[in-house]
């Protein structure tokens, strides 16, 4: 893929032009395209470099939300809930290879955590409907030891379920999908300044944040989805407009801790839900809830760590020795307040013409452009078609090819990569580590194929791997700049710098 190509075109006029890559700016750029819109979008770090490469990894209506809408009488909770059991599909049939049903298991230590626990769940399965993806039932004892074997003596458990995905391929997925479709996206490209005609937004200045030069980008509609930079974003239009989100950080820890299921804890200390899930052969354990600031690079703070370890701690005993990776992401939640009692529903505001969409969840990344699409097409009367958005598979969704390569590395190749693992392979099948499935062809398919630009481009949001084993990464790192070096027409120097560079920026993964 031509980084020169793509920029040069930024130059052209546009019906839509979106700032941010996240999960809610990619779904805009892939909804418009579908609907005939011509759709750029520029993203000032790497794609998916914030919130959406943060996530807990789950497609799911939320069984907190559904336990607060009903213990609050809230509808607006519940209708959360509602739409997000029946999307947890969508993904799941648009995108197989990333996407698939993961089967939770809630302890049971006292008699009427039963009726209380088993019947939330049951509401939870009878919500999604046809779309449910498997059956909730209770666990005796023994079957719940054989699960969780570390957990204290238990009275059976309640075993339910909801969808689990890969969230940075799942963005590049739509990404590229759109892409393909003529649409234009741009990493390391940042709008810092707005174009007005007649007092209204009419573009962008977008620079490029690698080489410093400026390009004037003009678009019929401009979309600001940048997520917990929402607000920095609406004030570069006017400096005293009041705040729409309050940003509050979630932290993660995986762990080398191997799992057959995942595990809820209904029930900490500050009214959250905790989760343990297996997530390509780690553990991963999150999250957290406390107000933050914006910041492109958040690290959990330490007692972020310290409760998610001190909350588990009863469950299965002192996990620390098998933390292999910590991060945190932002959520940008609408309004104001304590952070675990928003709702995570997203918010569309137009003002003086520019339109930002903000708020949701990556599960109704889908919704929140279709509802954003929709509003645009209502306001300038684009008369545009129905939405197709909800039936059309991504790049890579089809069969499961058949790779002359060990079952383990297929196995992964495919599920990063769907039915283009055997391109992948073919670009290089040697290992990038010893004992680890990553290959050395994936690092050229991320820069040639992905618009990867920075080592920990490749490491973090192509094959994932500095988010799931940070000392890994930081070995595979002087192997990845000697693959990125040519392709990308670094010299010596320029090589060294990079990997310092990235050595320095692996905690934050930016």
């Amino acid at each position: 893929m031509d980084r020169e190509a793509l920029w040069e075109r930024l130059k052209e006029p546009w019906d839509l032009l979106v700032l941010g890559g996240g999960a809610t700016g990619a779904g805009v750029l892939w909804e418009a395209t579908l609907r005939g819109l011509k759709a750029a979008l520029v993203e000032a770090r790497d794609f998916a470099s914030g919130t959406s490469s943060r996530s807990t990894k789950l497609l799911h209506g939320g069984v907190r939300y559904l336990e607060l809408a009903l213990r609050r009488l809230d509808g607006r909770q519940l209708k959360l809930v509602t739409e997000a059991l029946r999307e947890r599909k969508v993904v799941m049939d648009l995108a197989p290879h990333l996407a698939h049903p993961l089967p939770l298991l809630t302890p049971l230590f006292r008699p009427l955590e039963l009726p209380y626990y088993g019947t939330g769940l049951l509401l939870y399965d009878l919500f999604s409907g046809k779309r449910r993806l498997g059956p909730t039932r209770y666990l005796p004892p023994k079957e719940v030891a054989g699960l969780f074997p570390g957990l204290p003596k238990t009275l059976g458990g309640i075993l339910y379920w909801d969808g689990q995905f890969q969230d940075h391929r799942l963005l590049l997925a739509l990404l590229r999908s759109a892409l393909r479709r003529g649409a234009l996206a741009l990493n390391h490209a940042e709008a810092h300044a707005f174009l007005l005609k007649g007092g209204r937004v009419a573009g962008a200045v977008v620079k490029d944040r690698l080489t410093g030069r400026e390009v004037e980008v003009y678009a019929k509609a401009v979309v600001n989805a940048t997520g917990p930079f929402t607000d920095a974003t609406r004030r570069l239009l006017d400096p005293h407009l009041p705040p729409l989100l309050t940003p509050s950080s979630g932290a993660h820890l995986v762990l080398d801790y191997p799992l057959k299921t995942g595990l809820l804890i209904p029930r900490t200390r500050d009214g959250r839900v905790l989760f343990l899930l297996p997530y390509r052969g780690k553990a991963l354990l999150g999250t957290t809830d406390l107000p933050a600031e914006a910041t492109f690079c958040p690290l959990p703070r330490e007692e972020e760590v310290a409760y998610l370890l001190e909350e588990v701690r009863p469950y299965l005993g002192d996990l620390s020795p098998y933390i292999r990776a910590v991060w945190s992401g932002l959520r940008p939640l609408v309004g104001r307040g304590e952070t675990r009692l928003l709702v995570r529903d997203h918010l569309i505001a137009e003002e003086r013409g520019l339109y930002t969409l903000t708020g949701g969840k990556w599960t109704t990344f889908r919704l929140m452009a279709q509802d954003l699409v929709d509003r645009l097409d209502r306001d300038l009367g684009l008369g545009l078609p129905p939405s197709t958005s909800h039936a059309t598979p991504l790049l890579g969704a089809g069969p499961k090819p058949s790779l002359d390569l060990p079952e383990g590395v297929a196995e992964h190749l495919y599920a990063t990569y769907g039915t283009e693992a055997g391109e992948v392979a073919a670009l290089g099948d040697r290992p990038l580590l010893p004992g680890l499935p990553y290959l050395e062809g994936e690092v050229v398919h991320a820069v040639r194929k992905e618009l990867a630009q920075k080592p920990l481009d490749v490491l973090a949001r192509r094959m994932g791997l500095a988010l799931l084993d940070q000392e890994a990464a930081q070995q595979a790192l002087p192997r990845v700049v000697a693959l990125m070096a040519p392709l990308l027409g670094w010299d010596e120097g320029r090589a060294r710098a990079e990997l310092e560079e990235a050595r320095a920026a692996l905690p934050g993964l930016c």
